[in-house]
This record gives C-alpha cells, structure tokens and sequence, in this order.
C-alpha cells in the first residue's frame, strides 16, 4: 500500500512517462573489515560498538611486550650505529676505505632492522583506516588470534555518509547517467528526498538483469531498503 502511495504521490507531482523506476540499499559510504595479520593473544580494546573513532586510532592490540622490547633495542642500536658512522665520516680521508665502508653497512643495516622491528610491532596494533563508527565488534581481551588464519575482528564504517545503490532495469543501460535526479523514499520514512546519480557501474547483474548506480546520501541507517524514480529530462 505504502508503494501505491508513493507511485501516485510522484505521479500527482507531474512525473513524466519516461522517468524510470529503481529500488535501492543504503550503505555506508566507506566500511572496512579490520582483522590482525600476527598471531598472539589480545591484550587491549580501546573500542565497544559504536565508538566513535578517529583515523590512525589504536583499536585494539595483541600482548605486545616482546615486539616493543625489541624495536627499542633496535632503536637504541641505531642511534649507536649513526655515532659511529658520524665520527668515521668526519676523517674518511684519513681511515682505511674497508674500515668505514664496515661501519656504513653496520649503520645501513642498523636502519634496516628499525624497520623490521617497527613493522612487525606495527602488526600487533590494530588502527581504524578512516574516521568513522564501529559497528561490529568480534573479539574479547584474552582471545587468540592467528596471522596464519586471518579472521575479521572489528568492522569500521563513516559515521554519517552514506550511499544508495540503485538496482535499475538493464534496458534502461543507455540512458541512465551520472547527473540523473532521483526522487525517492526510504522505508519508515514519510519525507520525500532528492539526489543526483553520481556513478554508474560499468556492467549489468547476469542474476538478475539489474544495472546500479550510486547516489551520496547522509544520515540514514544502512541496510534500509527504499524506492524511486530517476527523473528523465524531456529533449522535446
């Protein structure tokens, strides 16, 4: 009945016989699934669902001791390496060439093993890729995970952007185009709402014979479910 309703209200408003029926889902305009790739026992969460975070922001983190243990030795090598280097440079001219190509590669080497180190600490935080909302939270302190089998254990999504992607009739592939309005609602919502169509995939759904596009949105809960019209301008 609410679909009825909708089609007549649209066609009440003056709607064109060439403008095209589409039905859509809401979806976040960026999620990711976040998953450790070391192996290792959770030691921190700093998140629950619906934290707000920020981009860079530590998650969570695996029991990590050894690894920053390691990388501040690493860091102290290197800073004894670059001395030594440094000092050795100064009077190149007056030492043996073998001598002070041995502390460039021990200085070389002491840069490369910093790297090393950080980059495997690195693998025991897990950070959010973009500023956003955690929606779902798959791990407890205490749990082991393994970077042989890698598995999502929070998923991140922006917190207020959002997309509708349109499932529209393949014969309509020629005329559907970025720039397009688009009259729609969403379900449990009475308001009408406005948008342009700002991509179009490059393909058509084998399964069900459906091309999408995608319109920017804001504030509604994705996975709702709505419908519309994309307005065909009259060339006459």
């Amino acid at each position: 009945m609410k679909r009825l309703l909708f089609t007549i209200l649209l066609l009440a408003g003056a709607l064109q016989a060439e403008d095209i029926y589409a039905t859509f889902n809401v979806e976040a305009a960026r999620h990711a699934d976040l998953a450790f790739t070391a192996t290792g026992i959770v030691g921190k969460i700093n998140v629950e669902v619906a934290s707000v975070v920020k981009e860079g922001e530590v998650l969570a983190a695996l029991e990590n001791s050894d690894a920053k243990a390691a990388l501040e030795i690493a860091k102290t090598t290197l800073k004894f390496a670059k001395r030594d280097y440094e000092r050795q440079r100064k009077v190149k001219n007056l030492v043996d060439a073998a001598k002070f190509d041995s502390y460039a590669f021990k200085y070389e080497r002491a840069k490369a093993e910093l790297a090393l180190k950080q980059a495997l600490y690195d693998k025991t935080l897990l950070k959010a890729p973009f500023d956003g909302v955690v929606y779902e939270k798959k791990i407890e302190k205490g749990d082991a995970v393994s970077g042989a089998m890698i598995r999502t254990v929070l998923k991140v999504q922006s917190l207020h952007k959002r997309k509708l992607v349109l499932e529209i009739d393949q014969k309509y592939w020629k005329v559907i185009k970025p720039g397009l309005t688009f009259t729609y609602r969403v379900d449990g919502d009475t308001k009408t709402y406005t948008g342009t169509i700002d991509k179009v995939y490059p393909y058509a759904d084998s399964n069900n014979r459906k091309i999408k596009a995608e319109i920017e949105a804001e504030g509604f809960t994705p996975g709702l479910f709505g419908d519309g019209y994309i307005i065909i301008p009259d060339t006459k």
